[in-house]
């Protein structure tokens, strides 16, 4: 997949400098880029690959709340307020990344501008996409999750036919709003606005997607 995000927004120029002051890691399918509640400031590029965000609810279940994939930042808000990490992400399939050290990161974003312009872009996207859901669904947070959940179905099980992307989904609809800690409802109700948007199609135990690119912006 071609780089977007972050990454896409940086000249040549800016890419070198980050990568300069990167270290470049690897990571396998189910590794831990990071935990939540981490007071690790590391902000990780996505080179290649894609990842799962995930929050830990009360009651000791992991809830899937988005994906990125290449040319995502990830754990700026880190560098930014020094707080732990909101999150854990977990690789969903091998996974290499630049990891830049905070402060380092936070330097150049005051140095140079096309940098810190295209950290504010990410960000204002992701401001705009929660709000757009919030108005659609009523509810932004189930149909991030939906999203975010179809895209890892994708990943893991997805096999491609001409432009689309098909799933043998490998649970009932009642277990897949179990996992995502929504009610069937809600999830039926996100499902049917991603039919409705051509965004995917759905059968029995199997979803096609239609329009990964924009599965992949309601997720992020």
């Amino acid at each position: 997949m071609e780089p977007t995000g972050f990454w896409a927004g940086l000249g040549p120029a800016d890419r070198r400098v980050l990568a300069e002051s990167a270290t470049r890691r690897a990571y396998p399918r189910g590794g831990t880029l990071c935990r939540e509640g981490d007071r690790s400031s590391v902000v990780l590029v996505l080179l290649t690959g894609n990842v799962r965000i995930v929050h830990g609810t009360p009651d000791g279940r992991e809830v899937v709340v988005g994906v990125r994939g290449t040319g995502d930042v990830i754990g700026e808000l880190a560098a930014i307020d020094a707080q732990p990490r909101s999150a854990t992400v977990e690789a969903l399939d091998d996974v290499e990344v630049l990891e830049v050290p905070g402060d380092r990161f936070a330097a150049l974003c005051r140095t140079r501008s096309r940098i810190s312009w295209a950290l504010l872009q990410v960000l204002s996207t992701r401001l705009r996409s929660v709000g757009r859901q919030w108005l659609e669904l009523g509810g932004g947070a189930a149909a991030r999750r939906v999203a975010a959940q179809l895209m890892q179905l994708a990943v893991q099980h997805g096999v491609p036919r001409g432009g689309d992307i098909e799933i043998a989904v490998p649970a009932t609809q009642a277990e897949l709003a179990m996992t995502a800690a929504i009610s069937r409802e809600s999830w039926a109700r996100a499902t049917r606005d991603l039919r409705r948007q051509g965004v995917i199609s759905t059968g029995r135990r199997q979803v096609t997607i239609h329009r990964l690119a924009e599965l992949r912006r309601l997720a992020s």
